[in-house]
């Protein structure tokens, strides 16, 4: 049934200024009424908010235009200034975008009124309902001074627009469907789209960064359907979707273009407010090293995950002696599996770039120096060839520039680590709005990169990669000690809490370090706990789609378990496991047992892909041995334990039903519906 239209609706300022009738805007296609109904006004101030509440439809490209859908079947327009077109945007900043649902009075930017004014146009803004024919009996406006937000006009619908207003409005509220009505009803619920800085998405999360996270509705984004859950975590407001997140990510791009790029709003997004306290600091520091990992890392997670399942498929063709190694076959799938490992500060200092808004073409190519043959060369030499000038553990100062000592870390591992360009991607941030300022225009789109490439690159030589490499080297000597001092007890407790890290977002403070093992010595042990723990939420899972009678539960739990045994948890996390404490808890318990198992087993795992779908990544290189075995007795008896942990203790029937009925109250004695 469709909802009545109301009688009227409600038309407020635009910007602050003085409202005066339409046939005195200084423009003559407006003020003969020959787009509609409508005022102006001549704004004493910049600052431009909605002038109705509804769908934004249309945004001109130059910035001087905005057009609304409201609920009620109207279609406004608001023009900033006259002839404005022809400024070709310079003087507007708006946020505004299409499909953005906003509030009469809600903020969309700004104007420069001065520099209207300098080119020699007129400021008044317009205000034009532009189906007037069809919607409107009449259009009452109040003249005079008024605030932007003010209400100053009042639109009376028509006898014969009732019927249409009622049906256009769910038309308005509810023309879309499926992932475009999923990404609709999220960007609302997190505050709307002028309350988003930026998004991103991993494998089952659309990650925001919010203006102001008390603006996000956890509850309206939770209803929504295709929504599993969500989290706030690392500076992030994470909604989780699971294995459509791609097409919903898409879709919220869609309507929110500006957002398509992955970057933040320089303009839209304010800075976070800095903490007043060391502890605070900490925090703030902490949280931003996370959203840069997090930001860095998601786009390439996949093609990485890939790369380690064909470097065990190789070791396989190899052991079955399908391919011989030092044959051609060898070496190019060899590269296709490698390559992504070796060139990684290339593509990780892409991705980074675009993190903290620097030139990712630059910041590849500094990637690229990282990388380079000579450079490799030199740091794979031998200490005799170089003047030593200091050896600290495995690192040697091997090399000059300009005189100046350089620290080349000895089998290439700047290849193989993300922290020196992502460092190198911070200071190209800072740097390249010194050069753009510095730099006359005219010479700039060469002398800026040249200096900045030269300049960057010779600080991560010789300033910050020795730094940052004796401090990621110390951090994965850190969890190899604790590793080696007890494989089997640092197993169990990896095992037992590793996916309280994946909640909150913090595992991606480890990738870095499972990459760097996987590069240097070649073998994981970490990453093959965190493979058991994976697999042990998958068994909560499946123990629930085993033993619930609820249709809905059994319809969440089946694809949360396949999930989650291919090495993505979060659906059976957010979706079950969580909802349900004591699931969780039990399916960590068979995290811990089979944590301990991997440990018992001496497993090593030689890829970057888990659970069960990722057993090509125990295969050594050098022939099966028992990490291959190993693998599959932890993995089957974690299965196995977290199953029937979750099945005997883990949750009751009631647990469904208190749910269940929770849930047809709130939607008014209906049955709830699967997300």
């Amino acid at each position: 049934m469709s909802p009545t239209p109301a009688a009227d609706a409600a038309l407020v300022a635009p910007v602050s200024g003085n409202i005066i009738a339409l046939a005195d805007v200084p423009d003559p296609v407006f003020s003969s009424g020959a787009l509609g109904a409508g005022f102006g006004v001549a704004p004493t101030s910049g600052d431009v908010v909605a002038p109705v509440s509804g769908t934004i439809t249309m945004v001109a490209e130059t910035g001087h235009a905005v057009g609304f859908a409201t609920p009620e079947g109207l279609e406004v327009l608001l023009h900033l200034g006259v002839d404005t077109v022809e400024l070709a945007g310079r003087p507007f900043r708006l946020t505004a975008a299409v499909g953005q649902e906003v509030r009469a009075g809600q903020s969309l930017g700004a104007m420069d009124l001065v520099a209207i004014t300098a080119a020699g146009k007129d400021t008044t803004t317009i205000v034009a309902v532009t189906n007037s024919a069809k919607t409107l009996a009449e259009l009452r406006v109040t003249q005079g001074q008024a605030q932007a937000g003010a209400g100053v006009a009042t639109a009376v619908l028509s006898t014969g627009s009732a019927a249409a207003a009622g049906s256009a409005a769910p038309a308005a509220a509810g023309g879309l469907t499926g992932f475009d009505a999923t990404a609709r009803d999220i960007i609302a619920g997190v505050g709307g789209a002028d309350n988003i800085r930026s998004v991103i998405h991993c494998i089952t999360r659309v990650r925001f960064y919010l203006k102001d996270e008390s603006l996000a509705d956890d509850a309206a984004v939770t209803a929504t359907e295709g929504v599993i859950d969500v989290a706030r975590a690392g500076g992030q407001y994470q909604v989780v979707i699971g294995a459509t997140v791609g097409d919903v990510y898409d879709a919220v791009v869609k309507q929110v273009p500006r957002l398509a790029a992955g970057g933040d709003d320089a303009e839209a997004a304010p800075a976070a407010p800095r903490p007043t306290t060391p502890i605070g600091w900490v925090k703030y520091g902490f949280s931003s090293l996370i959203g840069v990992i997090t930001g860095s890392m998601i786009p390439v997670i996949g093609v990485l995950a890939a790369s380690g399942i064909l470097k065990g498929i190789l070791a396989l063709l190899t052991q079955f002696e399908v391919v011989d190694t030092g044959t051609p076959t060898y070496t190019f799938i060899d590269a296709m599996a490698s390559s992504m490992f070796y060139f990684l500060p290339i593509i990780i200092g892409f991705t980074s770039a675009r993190r903290l808004g620097a030139d990712p073409i630059i910041v590849a190519i500094i990637g690229g120096v990282l990388t380079f043959p000579s450079v490799v060369s030199m740091a794979n030499s031998s200490a005799e060839d170089y003047h030593v000038i200091a050896r600290i553990g495995r690192t040697v100062f091997n090399s000059d520039f300009f005189g100046i000592p350089v620290s080349l870390p000895e089998g290439n591992a700047y290849a193989y680590s993300i922290f020196p360009i992502i460092v190198a991607a911070w200071l190209a941030s800072k740097i390249e709005p010194l050069l753009k300022r510095w730099i006359p225009a005219v010479v700039r789109s060469i002398f800026a990169p040249l200096l900045e490439i030269f300049i960057v690159s010779t600080l991560v030589l010789v300033v910050f990669g020795p730094i940052v490499m004796t401090i990621s080297g110390g951090i994965a000597q850190g969890v190899s000690w604790v590793l080696n001092l007890s494989y089997p007890v640092a197993g169990l407790l990896i095992g037992g809490f590793y996916q309280c890290l994946v909640i909150f977002g913090l595992h991606w403070a480890v990738i870095p370090i499972i990459s760097q093992q996987i590069a240097d010595p070649g073998y994981s042990p970490l990453n093959a706990i965190v493979s058991a723990s994976m697999i042990a939420q998958g068994g909560g899972a499946l123990a629930l789609w085993v033993k619930a009678k609820s249709p809905r539960i059994k319809q969440l739990a089946g694809p949360a378990t396949i999930s989650a045994l291919c090495g993505v948890t979060e659906p059976a996390m957010y979706g079950l496991n969580l909802k349900y404490g004591r699931v969780f808890i039990t399916a960590s318990v068979g995290g811990a047992v089979g944590g301990l198992l991997t440990g018992l087993f001496d497993v090593n795992m030689w890829g970057f892909t888990g659970a069960f779908v990722g057993f090509p990544s125990f295969v050594n290189p050098a022939g099966l041995d028992g990490s291959f075995t190993g693998f599959w007795i932890a993995s089957l008896v974690t299965l196995a334990v977290s199953f029937l942990a979750t099945y005997f203790f883990g949750f009751k029937e009631s647990d469904f039903e208190t749910e269940r009925t929770v849930e047809k109250v709130r939607l008014g004695n209906r049955e709830p519906v699967v997300r």
